[in-house]
């Protein structure tokens, strides 16, 4: 795995729009909105509300992680950026959740040996990992070794359809188009995935589905000055991404597929 991953596809926005961490962060939350309400309902539903066991695999900085220490759940973070795990370990400093996140540099074909003193691991998250790896289904085959029986895989993934959407908007017609041949989108270190080649992958490695969300259907498309100039534009457009989180009709307008699936 490599020490960076790319960013998901960028859909344009308005160029003028306002710049500052304000605008950032409002985006930032709708984009997020959707994975997180779904984290937070299956760590909230765990036997007796017990603090979990969890891998964030490709963790990075915490931008989760950090959210489910916060909770009260133990977080281990597998990265290969020490750069990334700097930044992990001083935002867990600032959260007051230092104690219950642990940072350990490596990736996928380290993972066992990274995880060798956990007794049991209950939550694996595994977003925006699974794009960029040689081979998904070996990936994910390592990710149900280290989950016990019973135990949830979160899997946030690029969708295929959307990039075609993107580069159309972008005024890329040609790249568009030449997107449309699925070879070119489920081979080398970009991939992405449709739902169902998702959970045809997971149930070949051991895993149940049991839900699946699209993710930033709308807060790619929209332009930044248009949510900042409607009143209660920013909390909206999270409860419209909500809304349709659960609506299998717009998966394929989503920049992401996420899914949490059970391991057999």
């Amino acid at each position: 795995m490599p020490d960076q991953r790319p960013a998901p596809d960028q859909r344009p926005s308005d160029p003028a729009s306002p710049p500052g961490a304000a605008v950032r962060h409002r985006r930032s939350a709708a984009r997020t909105a959707v994975v997180w309400d779904a984290l937070r309902g299956l760590l909230e539903g765990l036997d007796g509300g017990r603090p979990a066991s969890v891998v964030d695999i490709g963790g990075g900085t915490g931008g989760f992680a950090v959210r489910v220490a916060e909770l009260g759940h133990r977080v281990v973070v597998v990265d290969p950026s020490p750069d990334a795990l700097a930044i992990l370990g001083r935002r867990a400093e600032e959260s007051g959740v230092a104690e219950l996140v642990t940072a350990r540099q490596g990736d996928l074909a380290s993972l066992p040996g990274l995880l060798a003193d956990l007794a049991s691991v209950d939550v694996v998250l595994c977003h925006g990992v699974l794009e960029i790896v040689e081979d998904p289904t070996a990936a994910l085959d390592t990710l149900a070794g280290v989950l016990r029986p019973g135990g949830t895989l979160s899997l946030l993934v690029n969708q295929r359809h959307a990039a075609v959407v993107t580069r159309a908007m972008a005024g890329h017609f040609t790249q568009a188009r030449s997107l449309l041949d699925a070879a070119a989108l489920t081979a080398g270190p970009n991939r992405r995935f449709t739902a169902d080649e998702v959970a045809e992958v997971l149930d070949r490695t051991g895993f149940d589905t049991r839900s699946t969300h699209a993710v930033r259907v709308f807060v790619d498309l929209v332009p930044s000055s248009l949510v900042d100039l409607e009143p209660g534009g920013a909390q909206a457009l999270v409860e419209l991404e909500r809304a349709v989180a659960d609506r299998p009709e717009y998966l394929a307008l989503a920049t992401q597929v996420h899914t949490l699936a059970t391991r057999r």
